[in-house]
């Protein structure tokens, strides 16, 4: 078996992994291997509205399902994660979104000394090179991450604006700033029309490094452990297995969903469920997969007269999409060049919060499954409580690392994910039927009019909703009995073997979660060439 030895090796070139192998290999003392199981890029993934050609695409993704439960009407909902190069970051939505200074906070209340919101501030400003108008305390204008503001305008998204004014949600100059509440364009990782992935900012710059190997196309099978140290990794290109050893790091960066499944695939995990599955037992950890989360979002349609011309079922169709590509090919604007959702609003469903704990977001078309443009004109609305207390798991199915992993998120199973899901489909509504919206969002077609009752709504989420694809938590971070990982993302109890990515969150953030899978990658660096000094 083909063997090799380097410094640090990152298991996932992701959102995450991707930093990582950037950060830990600008230093050519350090030999850095990074293992992808995906492809090195598709073309798609190079257009913004691609994502919408990638969510269901093999050749980019690893297509998972949930197991069928209460929450999801006995479903299997698709759980699209990117299997290429950027992970996620390469066939996402593109919606870059910190989330709020109370989501950290509460992470170092939690006992993770160095994540509250001023101590991880510094480094969302360091990663990112944000184009739009706003505080310079809080925003970065000259790191390797490319941020904009959707660059879509017009009287859609006007009257939107206008109408989240007359039910109380104003204006934000920046969610992204001091505060997040209220309504605003998106801002995302699109730069000149191209999206801007973690494969883009941050391996790109880093390929020419002769210290730097990545390798795509390689399927990690198992961590190597002697005692409790990791010492490296197996994996197989084209069949062909190979080992390679870490003399200080391994850094699993592999997702909410493959993180701990890669954990359980090399013995560390619930003893029982472990045996189950025959693996042999090396390092106990109770909360190896426990601890899912995800937003649960329900899609709202009205339809939109097509006499206005207003959304893009209606340019975007027949030799209308002749047109939107030639707008995107000279000016980067329209379908081609939209993000997964140009507009979206924070707000608070009841008073008394401190902050938002609801986000609403529009797509101006009607999309059937799969963000495809319906044939009808039309006006989509997507909401989901923040924070949400439902919770899961995610477990290796089998002892074969090509055997996807079950994933069971319990959703709606919290009575705070209940209440706050019907007051944000009610805050919808309120928008959507609003004085500036009369004349343009015409009828009510999901859930409909005629579904007003508390459980006939949350019956109607049950059987339609889909998630936001925003897993997290699965090895999550703290010192209590079901933490995966200490503040310093090493895992407990082992030594050369850290997590560095969404699985690591103790609870969700504020709204998509790729922004602070790319802190958490930039955090871990450091930690790791911390470490490394002293």
């Amino acid at each position: 078996m083909e063997s090799a030895g380097f410094d640090y090796i990152v298991v996932g070139a992701g959102s995450a992994g991707s930093v990582l192998a950037n950060r830990l290999s600008a230093d050519p003392k350090n030999q850095v291997l990074v293992l992808e199981a995906g492809r090195q890029s598709h073309p798609w993934s190079r257009v913004p509205v691609g994502f919408a050609k990638l969510i269901e695409n093999p050749a980019a993704n690893w297509l998972y399902s949930s197991e069928p439960d209460e929450g999801s009407g006995r479903r299997r909902i698709p759980v699209p994660r990117g299997k290429l190069l950027g992970g996620s970051s390469s066939i996402n939505g593109m919606v870059f979104v910190r989330g709020q200074s109370q989501d950290y906070d509460s992470w170092a209340q939690l006992g993770n000394r160095g994540w509250s919101y001023r101590e991880v501030l510094p480094i969302f400003r360091d990663m990112e090179s944000y184009e739009g108008a706003a505080d310079d305390e809080y925003r970065g204008r000259t790191g390797p991450l490319k941020v904009t503001d959707t660059n879509e305008s017009g009287p859609l998204y006007e009257a939107l604006i206008k109408a989240a004014g007359e039910v109380g949600i104003h204006p934000t100059r920046d969610y992204n700033g001091a505060a997040q509440d209220g309504i605003g364009m998106t801002q995302t990782t699109i730069r000149a029309g191209r999206r801007m992935s973690t494969a883009v900012c941050y391996l790109d710059p880093a390929r020419g490094r002769a210290n730097l190997t990545i390798q795509a196309n390689a399927l990690t099978e198992c961590l190597l452990i002697e005692g409790k140290r990791c010492v490296g990794v197996r994996y197989s290109v084209g069949g062909e297995q190979r080992e390679a050893r870490a003399s200080r790091d391994v850094v699993v960066s592999a997702g909410a969903i493959n993180s701990p499944q890669l954990l359980e695939l090399s013995g560390i995990g619930q003893p029982d469920r472990l045996r189950d599955l025959g693996i042999e037992v090396r390092h106990e950890l109770k909360g190896v997969g426990e601890n899912l989360r995800d937003h649960y979002a329900p899609r709202m349609k009205w339809t939109v007269p097509a006499t206005l011309g207003l959304t893009y079922n209606d340019k975007g169709s027949g030799l209308g999409l002749v047109w939107q590509a030639l707008k995107y090919a000279t000016t980067h604007k329209g379908l081609l060049g939209l993000p997964a959702s140009p507009i979206r609003a924070y707000v608070r469903t009841r008073a008394g919060l401190d902050a938002p704990d609801a986000g609403i977001s529009w797509v101006p078309f009607l999309i059937d499954p799969n963000f495809k443009l319906a044939k009808r004109s039309g006006i989509t609305a997507i909401m989901h409580i923040l924070r949400s207390e439902s919770t899961g798991s995610i477990h290796a199915a089998s002892r074969d690392p090509r055997t996807p992993p079950a994933i069971r998120f319990n959703f709606l199973s919290a009575q705070l994910d209940r209440e706050v899901t019907l007051e944000a489909m009610r805050i919808t509504r309120r928008i959507m039927t609003a004085p500036a919206m009369q004349g343009i969002a015409a009828d009510e077609i999901a859930p409909g009019a005629q579904i007003q009752a508390d459980d006939e709504l949350l019956d109607w989420v049950r059987h339609n909703a889909e998630t936001a694809y925003h897993p997290v938590g699965t090895c999550k971070m703290g010192s209590d009995p079901m933490a995966v990982v200490d503040e310093e993302l090493r895992v407990r109890g082992m030594e050369g073997l850290r997590v560095a990515d969404a699985s690591i969150m103790p609870t969700l953030t504020s709204g998509n979660t790729n922004a602070p899978s790319i802190m958490i990658g930039e955090k871990a660096s450091r930690m790791v060439l911390a470490a490394a000094r002293a």
